[in-house]
C-alpha cells in the first residue's frame, strides 16, 4: 500500500491548508484513514481519524479548527486545517489502516506543514 500526502506548505498565523492523502495498492477496503503529526522533539500525535462509516476522532487540541473528510471511491483522505497557530507547524503524516483480516497499518512519506509569520 502506498500513500501519496500532499498539500503542505508555509502559512501564516490564521490561515489555512488543505491536507490530501491518496492511498493505492489495495483491492480491500481501508477501514480507518487519518493523520498523525510530530513536530522537532515529539512524539508523533494523532491529529484525526475517520473510519469508512465517515465517523471521526480529533485530537482535544484541534478541535473546532480541523476537519478531516475522506473520498471512499477514490481512497483519498483530506484535512482541511483552518485558524493555523504555529504551535500546529509539524510534519504531517497520512496513516490508513485495516482492522479486519487482512490487517495492516502503513503511514505515508509526510508533508511539511510551518506556520509562522
Amino acid at each position: 500500500v502506498q500513500l501519496q500526502a500532499s498539500g503542505g506548505g508555509l502559512v501564516q498565523p490564521g490561515g489555512s491548508l488543505r491536507l490530501s492523502c491518496a492511498a493505492s495498492g489495495t483491492i480491500f477496503p481501508i477501514n480507518v484513514m487519518g493523520w498523525y503529526r510530530q513536530a522537532p522533539g515529539n512524539q508523533r500525535e494523532l491529529v484525526a481519524t475517520i473510519g469508512s462509516d465517515g465517523r471521526t476522532n480529533y485530537a482535544d487540541s484541534v478541535k473546532g479548527r480541523f476537519t478531516i473528510s475522506r473520498d471512499n471511491a477514490k481512497n483519498t483522505a483530506y484535512l482541511q486545517m483552518n485558524s493555523l497557530t504555529p504551535e500546529d507547524t509539524a510534519v504531517y503524516y497520512c496513516n490508513a489502516r485495516r482492522v479486519v483480516a487482512p490487517v495492516w497499518d502503513y503511514f505515508g512519506q509526510g508533508t511539511q506543514v510551518t506556520v509562522s509569520s
